[in-house]
């Protein structure tokens, strides 16, 4: 592709850069602080930091208050910002089955060990608009809170058994092969396909929320083979440690926690080299409360290791097609200059166009001296 070099319009843009804050300033109200986006948007703070993969709910709702709430622009500058800093450890894997829970369900059992948590959820209410928000206050707030007489670093400390495991204790699960190699990264290494899982779900992990959920429904619709039920949701705090610098192997450090969403989805039955009947297993892990889009990625990661011809079993197809910021930025490329491009298509039709009526005009003046 060709591109005109801009020597120009400095002026434009600058203004055009001072007329974003104007828009965004104008009609104010009252100054939006980034620790109330922080604080009420849990959801969107949650989506942004997933999907640039950085886990830093400060500079989420600051990159979101910067793109006016637009989370694909928010995670952009997420993004950005991440490439920038230097990576002084490797954390030790974490465990999410050790996770401090807040919310854990299961649509596969009903009962199930320590029962189901259902926690923060829109699940359960109707989709009608709360216009009493509108007046919500200060005093009216606190007074729900006390209520409430919930203290959230009090009361989550609960851990739980996985669901999986009871299935895997019973033989009910196949066992992936574990192979002792290196965790791809995705930010340092180039993915190449046929890709490692390690790449896939690194790559499923920072993809975004829409076009997963769509590639997932898609599957279940029909042009797929992947339709599974909920083993478990599970999402809660998890503890992250990086190895003691001048210790042993087995030391470690604290370094802090971070809100998670697994889900592990029970899928198709198949028969072992034994005969013996096994589900297979997907599995999804976003950061913080994300849910829908930790299922899509349990189908999408249980489709890609299925066999096919759907879009949503083609490896290449899904993992270049979700990371919003390569498909966002490939999409908003068009609004910048293409002006050689263009040019020398109209060059070409004007050219053909020529051709052709001077072959006509040709034609015409041979056809009229041979009547003659």
């Amino acid at each position: 592709m060709g591109y005109v070099a801009v020597t120009g319009g400095q002026k434009a843009i600058e203004h055009a850069s001072r007329l974003v804050d104007y828009f965004r300033l104008k009609d104010k109200g009252e100054t939006l602080k980034t620790n109330q986006i922080e604080g009420q948007m849990r959801l969107l703070i949650d989506r942004v930091m997933g999907e640039g993969g950085l886990y830093a709910p400060e500079y989420a709702a600051l990159a979101l208050k910067q793109s006016e709430g637009d989370p694909a622009e928010a995670a952009f500058l997420l993004r950005a910002y991440r490439s920038t800093l230097p990576r002084n450890y490797y954390s030790l894997t974490a465990e999410p089955g050790d996770m401090r829970v807040v919310r854990r369900i299961s649509s596969s059992f009903k009962d199930i060990p320590g029962g189901q948590l259902l926690g923060p959820t829109y699940d359960y209410t109707h989709r009608l608009l709360n216009f009493h928000l509108r007046k919500e206050d200060e005093h009216e707030i606190q007074s729900f809170l006390e209520s409430m007489n919930l203290e959230a670093e009090d009361k989550f400390e609960h851990t739980f058994q996985k669901v999986a495991d009871l299935l895997r204790d019973q033989g009910f699960l196949s066992n992936r092969e574990r192979k002792e190699e290196e965790p791809f990264d995705i930010t340092r290494e180039k993915i190449t396909f046929p890709a490692s899982r390690s790449a896939r779900l690194q790559s499923l992990a920072r993809g975004e929320t829409g076009a997963m959920t769509a590639m997932a429904y898609s599957s279940m619709r029909g042009y797929g083979v992947v339709h599974p039920t909920i083993g478990e949701l599970r999402v809660g705090h998890t503890d992250v440690h990086i190895p003691y610098p001048f210790g042993d192997e087995d030391d470690s450090l604290y370094i802090g926690e971070v809100l998670l969403t697994e889900v592990e989805t029970i899928n198709s039955f198949t028969q072992n080299d034994e005969g013996e009947v096994e589900f297979m297993l997907g599995y999804g892990l976003t950061f913080g409360q994300n849910e829908v889009k930790a299922i899509a990625m349990a189908i999408l990661e249980r489709s890609l290791e299925t066999k096919g011809t759907s879009p949503a079993q083609d490896e290449e197809f899904v993992l270049l097609h979700i990371d919003s910021i390569e498909s966002n930025g490939f999409v908003s490329h068009l609004k910048l200059p293409h002006y050689i491009t263009f040019q020398s298509t109209l060059d070409r039709i004007r050219q053909a166009q020529a051709e052709t009526a001077s072959k006509t005009a040709q034609f015409e003046s041979e056809g009229s001296f041979s009547h003659t």
